[in-house]
């Protein structure tokens, strides 16, 4: 790791730019877990004040670039990409829901984390070796937490990634997560609009309610519909983040009382009666949004063994479901 400390000035060029492009063009090395990091502990500064991910950069701004790790060379790239071996490219192509020429939609499973950090060598980026390197390699458009299972999209080229990612930026796509939740809300269905803002807790960093005006918060927006009912003891629920904030959902139904059941770090006594024995019981079923060369892309993911034991358990059938509850919701609320 280089022990030098940077200060570098922003071009006319890249006036506009957010600050985690400004990194990404200079040092495609660091992956995200690496430079978020970097920017919640204020190693990262912009005129002298801390920088948030989607800071923007004006022309001239001075950028206080700390040491960054090594990147790895081309000698030990290869010889990463060598542990690919047979068994993991045939895994890596079982996990495909639907591929054409410019997208993959993957069903990632609960506990694979989709990027490495220092102690997670097993990820999804990783297993994107499988398609090949340089421009045949596919690229990461979003995340999905490492519990968190179900659809995740690929662009299979740098044009097609751009679009894809553009169209999660102007919130155009449209995701469905389903989640067991201790509890019944009232109502049935509505909108969470709680800012949420990263604190440490206990060595932990967790996302918590904030008030709008609080020094790191950021607007938040989840709506929900109830799909079914266990009595009044949980709800399976669909889950539509308007926003994506880290851990959004998990906070969210936490914020109103419902933990997802299976959390470990957003939960309450009532989740925990509930959770014995399971995962997190969240799943991103079904994703709607523009296809990057035609039409619209609609693809849905079967629920992971994890979140089915839940299914199991309190007697949910993934049947039952319309396969856009929020469409009927919207409907009904415009009698």
């Amino acid at each position: 790791m280089s022990r030098e400390v940077k200060i570098l000035y922003v071009a006319e060029g890249e006036d506009g730019v957010r600050i985690d492009k400004f990194f990404k063009r200079r040092w495609p090395h660091l992956n995200h877990i690496q430079l978020n990091k970097l920017l919640r502990s204020g190693q990262v500064r912009v005129d002298g004040a801390r920088a948030k991910a989607d800071t923007r950069l004006s022309t001239g701004q001075s950028v206080r670039v700390p040491p960054l790790p090594d990147a790895p060379s081309e000698e030990q790239q290869k010889r990463e990409r060598a542990e690919l071996s047979p068994q993991e490219v045939r895994y890596a192509k079982s996990l495909v829901l639907y591929e054409d020429e410019d997208v993959i939609a993957i069903n990632k499973p609960s506990g694979l984390a989709v990027q490495g950090g220092t102690k997670t060598k097993n990820h999804i980026d990783r297993l994107l070796s499988a398609w090949g390197e340089g421009l045949e390699r596919p690229r990461l458009v979003h995340r999905l937490d490492r519990d968190t299972s179900g659809v995740l999209l690929l662009g299979k080229s740098p044009s097609a990634a751009a679009r894809l990612a553009g169209a999660f930026a102007k919130r155009k796509a449209y995701k469905t997560y389903w989640a067991l939740v201790a509890g019944t809300p009232d109502p049935k269905e509505g909108v969470i609009d709680v800012p949420l803002v990263k604190k440490g807790i206990n060595d932990r960093e967790m996302v918590m309610p904030a008030d709008p005006k609080e020094p790191g918060a950021e607007a938040a927006e989840t709506e929900y519909v109830t799909i079914s009912r266990a009595a009044h003891r949980l709800a399976w629920m669909a889950l539509r983040p308007h926003t994506g904030r880290t851990h959004q959902l998990r906070a969210h139904m936490q914020a109103i009382g419902h933990c997802i059941l299976g959390d470990p770090k957003y939960k309450d006594e009532k989740s925990i009666a509930l959770s014995e024995g399971l995962g997190l019981q969240l799943h991103h079923r079904r994703i709607e949004i523009p296809h990057p060369t035609h039409g619209t892309l609609i693809v849905e993911a079967p629920l992971d063994p994890v979140i089915q034991a839940g299914f199991d358990r309190y007697g949910f059938d993934e049947h039952e479901a319309s396969p856009e509850p929020f469409r009927k919701a919207t409907r009904a609320s415009r009698r």
